[in-house]
């Protein structure tokens, strides 16, 4: 039997239309049809009813679905199991990292656990949250560290991930300055529309913002004229004098301390963000579990 065929097999019993089925699958429909035949003659028996439009599963046809969707189930998890069984000994580390924090917060957080870190193989994938939440996911990386709110919980969280606060960071609005140091663009009430520079939908920091409401903007007047992906594309666009945007305080750190920018707004405007660390539920290794080890109990490990 091919198993391509169990993806057939379910692709029809869900359309009910060869026409329809063959095109999901990407396939014509005479091909497709001569698959659904040969997975007939090999079970030894019809499993759809073709007298009907749609067509229907035969009696052994819905015996058959609870077997196809668990053989595809555990096909599915075979990838991640196997490597779960490979790297129960292994000493390598496989992390994901949004942009932001891979460039500001992780080399000085990694020195901290240089012991562990160093001493075997170790990889960082610097992505979108959206990725790094599907690497973790799909067992490809053993930790993912990213914001996080406790008003904004992400797939990690909604996941029942495993995770611990390693830092702290906020999101302050900031604004470039102009020659006499003068903030160019300010959010107070009753002033022209401010331009703002905003996060795309699927942004993780987009996400934060959204789900956070702030008492001190109800009336501020602001028109979003650009937005990113990226905090660090918006702080670029901050830096041109563009507009303001809500971006890290790790990013944009050193841009205050030198003048470059300036916070447009209240304190009060600021948000609080967690920097957390996200770990697979399944068991990653002796390097990975040793590194988790000493990041929960600092000072068991250390002392």
């Amino acid at each position: 039997m091919n198993f391509s065929w169990l993806e057939d097999f379910s692709a029809l019993a869900t359309t009910g239309n060869f026409s329809r089925a063959a095109e999901e699958r990407h396939m014509t429909q005479p091909a497709f049809g001569r698959r659904v035949r040969a997975l007939e003659e090999w079970i030894g028996t019809e499993l759809f009813d073709r007298s009907s439009q749609p067509v229907r599963l035969t009696e052994a046809g819905q015996w058959f679905q609870g077997i196809a969707n668990d053989l595809m189930a555990q096909v599915a998890r075979v990838p991640g199991e196997a490597r779960i069984i490979a790297e129960a000994s292994s000493h390598s580390l496989r992390f994901a990292a949004t942009h932001a924090l891979s460039f500001t917060f992780m080399p000085a957080w990694l020195r901290k656990f240089e012991a562990h870190t160093m001493a075997g193989t170790m990889h960082l994938e610097s992505d979108v949250l959206a990725r790094c939440e599907a690497l973790m996911e799909q067992s490809k990386v053993q930790f993912v560290v990213c914001h996080a709110h406790p008003d904004a919980p992400g797939r990690l969280e909604s996941g029942g991930f495993l995770s611990i606060q390693i830092g702290a960071d906020s999101l302050v609005p900031v604004t470039a300055v102009d020659s006499s140091g003068n903030p160019l663009h300010t959010l107070q009430a009753g002033k022209t529309p401010v331009s703002l520079l905003g996060y795309s939908a699927e942004s993780g920091l987009g996400r934060i913002l959204r789900e956070t409401r702030f008492e001190a903007m109800e009336n501020v007047s602001t028109q979003t004229v650009f937005t990113a992906h990226l905090a660090s594309v918006l702080r670029t666009m901050v830096l041109e004098g563009r507009g303001v945007a809500w971006v890290p305080q790790t990013l944009i750190d050193d841009d205050l301390a030198t003048g470059r920018v300036a916070e447009a707004g209240v304190p009060a405007l600021r948000v609080p963000l967690e920097i957390r660390l996200f770990r697979s539920r399944h068991s990653m290794g002796r390097a990975a579990e040793a590194l988790w080890d000493a990041v929960i109990r600092p000072d068991e490990v250390n002392g």
